[in-house]
């Protein structure tokens, strides 16, 4: 497949990813909704590693991850942890916020990702970046006035704050993966399996807490969006990486088609969830996208 076919494909799956997760939790109990959509995830890894111990070459070598020393299995389970707390975060604020609002704020994800390699990896803007950086910003300023017409005042709405602290979470996990990929040399089958057989084992005390009424919580309702969460994502991400590994494919191109997945999960909160002022959201929702876009060929 064409790499730009396959960058759009992956964000065609991104955007079915979250309307899933907006469908799983919305007025149901985010704990469990977790859980299960991470053991999905994990319960798939599984089947390929067990495939892959009883009938060793069966699998094609893009499903089969590498051994681990005990010091890179802590590394992925840091991952693992790092990602957790950034979709707790994220979980309990796409329960609360419109698709059509949560959705544009994640999708900046990449604008803090860039600042953090400005930070920490010392890296210089560019003219077109720094451009990006504004146009995403005002952007930004343009989507909260129209959550406003909605009642979500952006400054003092805790939810809006959660999607922020889950999408900087997010973004530090971004650059975590570029250490792990492109520095420690780790492969992209080894990362996702393992990845997300600790994901499932880090949602598994709080799922035991959940059941055990800890704390009080909400109701829990078995939905057939919970399953295809982890499916979505799993199906986005092996495609996302393929698109990659195509020698002409150009990284900043990829990422950028990758955004268009917002314009999906725009779509589906405003046509499946009934979702207010589409129109007032829609120039901001653009002008992120668009922001994103010159930054990455920046």
């Amino acid at each position: 497949m064409n790499w730009v076919a396959a960058s759009l494909l992956s964000a065609l799956f991104l955007g079915v990813y979250e309307l899933c997760t907006k469908h799983a939790v919305r007025a149901n109990s985010v704990v469990p909704v977790l859980f299960f959509s991470t053991l999905t995830a994990a319960l798939v890894w599984l089947g390929l590693l067990s495939v892959q111990g009883w009938v060793p070459g069966l699998l094609p070598p893009a499903l089969v991850p590498d051994s681990l020393t005990w010091t890179q299995h802590g590394q992925l389970l840091f991952k693992s942890m790092l990602v957790a707390s950034s979709w707790v975060f994220t979980y309990l604020a796409v329960k609360h916020l419109p698709l059509s609002l949560g959705s544009p704020i994640r999708a900046t994800s990449p604008l803090w990702t860039l600042a953090g390699a400005l930070l920490i990896l010392g890296e210089r803007p560019t003219k077109l970046e720094m451009l990006g950086v504004v146009t995403t910003l005002l952007s930004f300023l343009g989507l909260s006035v129209a959550g406003q017409r909605e009642g979500v005042h952006f400054h003092r709405n805790k939810w809006v704050g959660y999607i922020l602290i889950g999408t900087l979470l997010g973004a530090a996990s971004g650059l975590y993966d570029k250490y792990l990929l492109a520095r420690q040399h780790f492969s992209v089958p080894t990362v996702q399996a393992w990845f997300s057989l600790y994901l499932c084992l880090c949602f598994l005390p709080v799922m035991i807490g959940w059941r055990e009424r800890w704390w009080s919580r909400g109701p829990f309702q078995w939905r057939w969006s919970i399953p295809l969460i982890a499916l979505a994502l799993l199906v986005s991400d092996y495609i996302y990486f393929s698109a990659l590994h195509d020698p002409a494919s150009l990284v900043s191109l990829v990422m950028s088609l990758r955004r268009g997945s917002t314009l999906v999960a725009f779509a589906g909160g405003v046509f499946l969830f009934g979702e207010r002022n589409p129109w007032q959201k829609l120039p901001a929702v653009l002008g992120i996208l668009a922001g994103m876009a010159l930054t990455m060929l920046g």
